[in-house]
């Protein structure tokens, strides 16, 4: 077996990561280990229990609490979202995706929660380039640290769609919206949500959308990577933020559906781990494994192919890729289809996610394998999640 730990400590020998953890598991084999620093100015180095904002990880721990809603008859796939956000019931739709934000049409028929778990409901992104990403972040839609989330959807929901759901894909803010369903549902903040159904159950005990006092110290710090200079910048001032998105420390009240929380390799293998049965480590039930399943498979149909997340300084020239080339999306995750078009790295069903600052995490049910790779690092080297899911398919 090669060694991973030279695979990974290259990228921090070259000044592209400070530092790296990572745990994978394959029945009872378990490859772990943490590189650099958490902390390059003061030089402090990664621990075991070191926090990571875990961005859009977020995405598939909120949709599988929807799952579990679904699973206990209180939500259903099928619902239109009005059904439980009445705010929505005016919707427009732009009248092409080069529109003028007041250049709008009529809803033809209304998203569903099946199209918010899909992102085909018709939202977009602040950082995508077309018109509705460029008016969500004109109003500074999730700009606030201290806006509930409640006060974000209702800002959204007076927002026309990018298209008609269904229609095509985007990467987008539908899974916000899916957690304010939930809170609207239940009553209760999304954070208690989580904890009840997922994080207590879990014991993922460090994770949340804040950071308690006695935890601050336990933060890797965010860096960003320059690719004209192909090496770290200088430590981020805000070093929670994407542009106007934030990932507030000690906000009690503060709770996304998309980004927002803080958890550690350990928690987040525990969310893993369990993706493969539906239950804990102590066989308490968690979900349905037929849910994950159904969780874990591509609901795309072949018009809406290929997927793929343009952002505003994409730049489509022969340097090129497309991460999510032969990727399917089922309900929070991506999903692989086509391993010929991932260069044969992943076997078909292989599922999971990543995080803006360089977090990634992977479930193969066929080889029994969990994965998670964490670091903080803004538009970080890619090969550095390629080499490490290369590093899994060589050597289990």
């Amino acid at each position: 077996m090669e060694n991973l730990e030279n695979i990974l400590n290259k990228y921090i020998e070259e000044g592209k990561y400070p530092g790296i953890q990572w745990k994978i598991i394959q029945k009872n084999s378990v490859n772990q280990g943490l590189l650099g620093y958490k902390n390059l100015e003061k030089r402090e180095f990664i621990e075991s229990d070191t926090l990571y904002r875990i961005w859009s990880m977020t995405k598939p721990i909120v949709s599988l609490a929807a799952m579990q809603f679904v699973e206990n008859k209180k939500l259903n796939l099928n619902d239109p979202i009005t059904n439980y956000l009445p705010e929505f019931s005016n919707l427009k739709v732009l009248k092409n995706l080069n529109s003028k934000i007041e250049d709008v049409v009529d809803l033809k028929e209304q998203p569903t929660i099946k199209n918010l778990l899909l992102h085909t409901a018709g939202f977009s992104y602040n950082f995508l380039p077309d018109p509705i990403g460029f008016e969500y972040d004109r109003i500074n839609l999730f700009g606030s640290f201290s806006s509930t989330l409640e006060e974000e959807i209702k800002l959204l929901s007076d927002l026309p769609l990018l298209f008609q759901p269904s229609t095509r894909w985007c990467y987008s803010v539908s899974t916000d919206v899916l957690g304010r369903i939930l809170e609207v549902i239940t009553g209760t903040p999304l954070q208690q949500i989580l904890n009840e159904q997922i994080f207590i159950p879990l014991e993922m005990n460090k994770t949340g959308f804040s950071v308690s006092d006695a935890n601050t110290r336990l933060l890797m710090n965010s860096y960003e990577f320059d690719p004209l200079k192909n090496k770290l910048t200088n430590h981020i001032l805000e070093p929670q933020r994407i542009g106007k998105f934030g990932h507030p420390i000690n906000n009690k009240n503060y709770a996304r559906g998309g980004h927002g929380l803080y958890s550690t390799v350990e928690d987040f293998m525990s969310f893993v781990q369990m993706l493969h049965t539906g239950k804990n480590k102590h066989g308490k039930y968690i979900i349905s494994k037929k849910l994950i399943d159904l969780m874990s498979k591509n609901h795309l149909e072949s018009k809406l192919f290929p997927i793929e997340i343009l952002n505003i300084s994409t730049k489509k020239d022969e340097n090129y890729t497309n991460d999510l080339d032969g990727y399917g999306w089922g309900f929070g995750f991506r999903t692989l289809m086509s391993p010929e078009k991932n260069n044969y790295i992943g076997n078909k069903g292989e599922f999971g996610w990543s995080g803006a600052a360089s977090t990634y995490f992977l479930v193969d049910a066929k080889k029994e394998i969990s994965a998670v790779l964490m670091t903080q690092v803004l538009n970080g080297d890619v090969s550095l999640k390629k080499d490490f899911y290369k590093f899994i398919y060589c050597n289990y």
